[in-house]
């Protein structure tokens, strides 16, 4: 069999996405083609990257994304409103692991979305190839316990944004509109698939071909590129090892941009954009502070969220209540103590319970380092 120029394949399914899809920026294409292979090489990994189409709008090209993916990846398996139980059936099911492609992902976890735990608890554990769920079968009383394997490549699409557990085991892609000037080709099923599959299969060729080189293969990782983000980058990156070419150089460069554009989207859990509200916004610069004077600065940011959570302002017990999940320097819970004002004495919150949570939750100051700690505590 003669073999297959890996870095020469990968830009011909580059360049098929292209004819179809717009993406924000040329790290999104590198990403989605090296994600497509990826699919064909699943069992040499430890985790597979979930890749997400998300805009704030309809008409932002997602579907079509998915469209394009779904005619290059093994057993592709549409999930429009599909139960758990479906899905860790099909993975499970020992005829070859499906390629999920969730549309709509919204319906499932947006606002208006119903309880999905079940369905979130599969998207994650599939993230690792360990990754099982449990379920009961048999009837009454000869009922016993069976792992169901979850693990598999999942490709979603929706409106808004993702829970945190699944958008951090996520390459994120951001889509937008189409500008004026932005023109693809009209895609047409009947015409265009085939093309797709053919893509598809010279894919699975390579994969086989490029399969001892993946296997156990550890990529060098970009500067600053650890923890989660580097357990979503290695496949792909390991992919791009073993196609050769340019496809290494690009691939890092595409991994610093879409890492550091999530860093960027990303305001973190409520509790960590609160204390971060509090250390660069309301209490820059000040030892102590009541929680009348707080609750006023927070709910008088601009672009923040104080004002209206759930159609009501932040108040000193909601307040109260999120800061004691964090804890000072001593281990205990963040609370309010006394301030000695002018002729009286209220509730309020020193910069010196803060510094601890601060140092460890919060990301750096947009122009200086954290402060080190101060040397004395301030006195109730």
């Amino acid at each position: 069999m003669t073999a297959i120029d890996g870095a020469a394949l990968l830009n011909e399914v580059e360049a098929f996405h292209r004819r179809f899809n717009v993406f924000p920026h040329e790290a999104a294409f590198v990403a989605v083609t090296l994600w497509d292979a990826h699919a064909h090489l699943l069992d040499c990994f430890d985790s597979t990257p979930r890749i997400a189409f998300l805009s704030p709008e309809p008409g932002s090209g997602k579907t079509r994304a998915l469209e394009i993916v779904e005619t290059l990846v093994p057993q592709p398996m549409t999930a429009v409103n599909a139960s758990a139980a479906a899905l860790f059936r099909s993975v499970s099911s020992g005829n070859g692991k499906p390629t999920i492609l969730f549309d709509e992902i919204d319906t499932v976890f947006g606002p208006k979305a119903g309880d999905n735990e079940e369905l979130r608890g599969f998207l994650n554990a599939g993230h690792r190839r360990t990754g099982v769920t449990y379920r009961c079968i048999g009837d009454g009383g000869q009922q016993t316990v069976q792992a169901f394997p979850s693990y598999c490549a999942v490709a979603v699409a929706g409106l808004g944004s993702l829970p945190d557990t699944i958008m951090s085991r996520a390459v994120v892609i951001r889509m937008r509109r189409r500008a004026r000037n932005e023109k693809v080709e009209p895609f047409r099923a009947r015409v265009h698939e085939v093309e797709g599959h053919k893509l598809r299969d010279q894919l699975a060729t390579w994969a086989e071909q490029a399969r001892a080189s993946v296997v156990g293969a550890w990529p060098g990782m970009p500067e600053g590129v650890t923890d989660r983000p580097a357990d979503v980058w290695e496949p792909l990156l390991a992919i791009a090892d073993a196609a050769g070419g340019d496809w290494p150089e690009r691939a890092r460069e595409a991994c610093v941009t879409l890492v550091t554009a999530s860093k960027a989207n990303d305001k973190g859990s409520l509790g960590v954009r609160l204390l971060t509200d509090l250390r660069d916004h309301v209490m820059a610069g000040i030892d102590r502070l009541p929680t009348v004077a707080i609750l006023d600065r927070l709910n008088a940011l601009d672009d923040a969220p104080w004002a209206d959570l759930h159609g009501k302002p932040l108040d000193n017990r909601r307040l109260s209540r999120m800061l004691a999940e964090y804890m000072t320097v001593d281990n205990e819970p963040i609370a309010s103590r006394n301030i000695k004002t002018a002729g009286s004495v209220l509730k309020g919150y020193y910069s010196a319970d803060l510094w601890d949570a601060w140092a460890r939750y919060c990301p750096p100051p947009p122009e200086s380092p954290l402060p080190p700690l101060p040397g004395t505590e301030n006195v109730a």
